[in-house]
């Protein structure tokens, strides 16, 4: 199997290249004594588990000198065991901790010095290291590219279309929302009230040729934002569309946008209020 130890300065993006790799479907698990390794490994190996990434940082240091001799016994027993090393410029270290206020591992009350010390303790780590990556100037999404690039693996992007109802209030996790009341209703139709849009009558009638150029501005819209999510690192992103109730044109419009972006993503339907009335 693969084992990928992500390693390194504190501040420098361990959590994230951690939490990006379990997006990519690695089994995580942070700060494991390397002895412990071997073990897990194996476990993981019969429970059919092809890939893992073990954290490992500088509250970990009664067990650093285990980590050479632990990565050797994980290549002589035929896995794929790589380390991947962390670091950034120490006054990048230093503008990130004073923005999100956590104290560092070390804990001596002054955090240039606690930065140094670690970078001093750490050293044999990193000449161990089969990647070094400096994210002085990497975000969290560009550092997930980064790693996914260095790992020969491919992130996943998921575009996620909800649709629902105004009068319910739109999704909260929605990045885009885009409003369909302008689009013909079948609400006033009698034939057509009971069915929702997923009815291909319902679908018709709401494309009638005038909504058209509406429609494809939506489309463009959607696959605009979309695109320029994945660009920017994100591996996924959230449109909700929305009519009145959540029954009719949301759910035809979802489903629509749905078909017309499948060429170019990953895509996800989900009609939050299709089977609410009233």
């Amino acid at each position: 199997m693969r084992l990928v130890v992500i390693s390194g300065l504190s501040g420098a993006g361990k959590s994230t290249a951690l939490k990006s790799l379990e997006d990519l479907g690695y089994y995580t698990a942070d700060n494991l004594p390397p002895a412990l390794w071997a073990a897990l490994g194996e476990r993981l190996r019969q429970a059919g588990v092809e890939r893992a990434a073990f954290g490992l940082d500088v509250r970990a240091r009664p067990f650093l000198e285990e980590v050479g001799p632990a990565l050797e016994g994980l290549r002589a027993e035929g896995h794929a065991a790589q380390l991947v090393f962390l670091e950034a410029r120490p006054e990048v270290l230093l503008a990130r901790y004073n923005l999100t206020r956590r104290a560092h591992p070390l804990g001596s009350g002054h955090l240039m010095r606690e930065i140094e010390a670690e970078r001093r303790i750490l050293a044999p780590l990193r000449g161990l290291a089969d990647w070094v990556l400096d994210t002085s100037e990497t975000g969290p999404g560009e550092l997930a590219d980064r790693l996914a690039r260095l790992l020969d693996e491919e992130r996943p992007f998921l575009l996620r279309l909800i649709s629902f109802g105004f009068k319910w209030g739109p999704p909260q996790v929605a990045d885009l929302l885009l409003d369909v009341r302008a689009l013909p209703n079948p609400h006033w139709q009698d034939a057509l009230r009971p069915r929702t849009g997923l009815d291909p009558e319902v679908a018709a009638y709401v494309f009638d040729e005038g909504a058209e150029p509406y429609y494809r501005a939506l489309l463009e819209t959607t696959r605009m934002a979309a695109a320029a999510a994945r660009a920017a690192g994100r591996n996924g992103y959230t449109v909700a569309v929305g009519c009145t109730g959540g029954r009719h044109r949301s759910v035809a419009t979802a489903e629509r946008l749905a078909r017309d972006l499948a060429a170019g993503f990953e895509v996800l339907v989900e009609h939050r209020d299709v089977e609410k009335d009233g």
